[in-house]
């Protein structure tokens, strides 16, 4: 069996069409899922995730900024006014 130019774009086409539909199938099923919550349910679920948000930027460790000396390029421009 021979597979000229018109038979692979004609498949190549129809791989395109499944893959589309595939997608949008996709796309409907998760914004039904996401319909599905109460507005109870995504005021609590939004309140927890912030509230982990909140507690993980509370946890980091800060760094003193004021100890950092002079950078590269400021350090050039200076010894360059030197002279």
């Amino acid at each position: 069996m021979r597979i000229d130019g018109r038979h692979l774009w004609k498949a190549l086409g129809l791989a395109g069409a499944v893959g589309v539909a595939a997608t949008g199938a996709l796309a409907v099923r998760a914004e039904r899922q996401r319909r599905a919550y109460t507005p109870d349910e995504v005021r609590d679920r939004l309140h927890t995730r912030f509230a982990r948000a909140a507690a993980d930027t509370d946890s980091r460790r800060t760094v003193d900024l004021t100890s950092v000396g002079p950078t590269v390029r400021q350090r050039l421009s200076r010894l360059l006014k030197r002279r």
